[in-house]
């Protein structure tokens, strides 16, 4: 789960770090009456979406007069800013962060992630602030500073130093930067946080160090003991499908294909998306129905992946394992007359306990169904059918 800046960034002040003084606005007047309250002279209208890159699409605006904020505000509010993060469809703007924008010095890269592969949350850092960390990656690969966490003790101040002396901070600078790391770290730990990026970190005249942009991504299976981050969910930023998919407590990320997909098994459900693509085809979503393909489960499925108008086919691809085959054709076959899919070519294949049963049930049910015996011949068949109704 992802927040937006401003509630990032409330989370960070709540553990010691610095941030400028902002404001959240849902209209134009609110901005306006932002800006007066925090006083200043300069301030800085950021689009809230959940993606970065905002301001090279447009998303961030720098403002000197209040109705530069106003006008800044009406222009942001109500579009969908598309950025290299969003994807060409883009995301709705509905509220605004206004900020006071003072000057500063120096701009730092701080980033926090959890490590899957070491099981460890890295630390990482470089003095290019302001880039993207792949860009950083590209083009400094060097001056990449990293530090491994070991979770028995966490992260200790004298490794919070060392980053801050590399960085190339003074004195009075360390002594701020070492409150950012070690808070920023304590805000990813305490709230169960899967990413952490400050990018930039400042380092303004008056040698503050505070944080001027900040994205969280939060772990989905440690929501149920974060409410607090629960509360901060933006649904207008999900795909709906996405949304509706949780509810029914079934995984689905929406692509752009044409062939629906329903599998049971994550690695099952990448390897059906891989094996359209070398048909010829292309996946319109990844789904895993999980372990208990119930009629029930499987209508939800087939309800979610036709609410996407650009499916021409739905391959359905089980492995019955905990399952059995005949269950899960029984649950297709229901869910296909419950919903009564028509003009759409359903392929399925199953595999597995009682694969001939299940085969049965299907070729007897007077359902068009076709029929295939391995995921090769299942990807072959959908891409032939949706080249014969596209």
């Amino acid at each position: 789960m992802d927040v937006h800046e401003y509630q990032a960034k409330e989370i960070l002040a709540a553990h010691g770090v610095a941030i400028p003084p902002g404001t959240v606005a849902f209209s134009p007047d609110q901005a306006v009456y932002a800006a007066t309250e925090l006083g200043g002279s300069h301030w800085v209208v950021k689009a809230q979406i959940h993606a970065g890159a905002r301001g090279k699409a447009g998303g961030v605006k720098l403002c000197r007069t209040y109705h530069e904020v106003q006008q800044a505000a009406r222009d942001l509010l109500g579009k969908r800013l598309v950025t290299s993060q969003t994807g060409p469809e883009g995301k709705p703007v509905q509220r605004v962060y206004v900020e006071v924008a003072d000057p500063f010095e120096r701009e730092i890269y701080l980033g926090y992630v959890l490590d899957r592969k070491l099981e460890r949350v890295r630390v990482i850092a470089s003095k290019h602030g302001g880039m993207d960390i792949e860009e950083i990656a590209r083009t400094a690969p060097d001056e990449l500073l990293q530090v491994i966490v070991e979770p028995a003790v966490g992260l200790q101040q004298f490794q919070a130093r060392e980053l801050a002396f590399q960085l190339g901070l003074n004195l009075k600078q360390v002594s701020r930067a070492v409150q950012t790391i070690m808070g920023a770290y304590r805000a990813f730990r305490d709230n169960d946080a899967t990413m952490l990026e400050i990018n930039p970190l400042v380092i303004t005249k008056d040698d503050k160090v505070l944080a001027l942009d900040a994205k969280m991504s939060f772990d989905d299976n440690a929501l149920f003991r974060r409410r607090n981050i629960v509360d901060m969910n933006d649904p207008s930023q999900s795909d709906p499908r996405e949304a509706q998919a949780h509810e029914h407590s079934l995984n689905y990320i929406g692509l752009d294909g044409e062939i629906g997909c329903i599998v049971n098994g994550a690695g099952l459900a990448m390897a059906t998306m891989d094996m359209i693509k070398h048909a010829g085809g292309n996946p319109a979503n990844f789904l895993d129905v999980g372990g208990g393909a119930s009629p029930e489960r499987v209508a939800n499925a087939f309800r979610l992946v036709l609410s996407d108008r650009r499916v021409k086919v739905v391959l359905v691809n089980i492995f019955a394992g905990i399952n059995r085959c005949d269950w899960v054709a029984q649950g297709v076959v229901d869910a296909v007359r419950a919903e009564r899919i028509e003009g759409v070519p359903l392929v399925v294949r199953l595999a597995g306990t009682n694969v001939e049963a299940g085969k049965k049930i299907i070729a007897e049910s007077g359902i068009p169904i076709i029929q295939a015996d391995t995921l090769a011949e299942a990807a072959q068949k959908a891409v032939a059918a949706w080249q014969s109704v596209k």
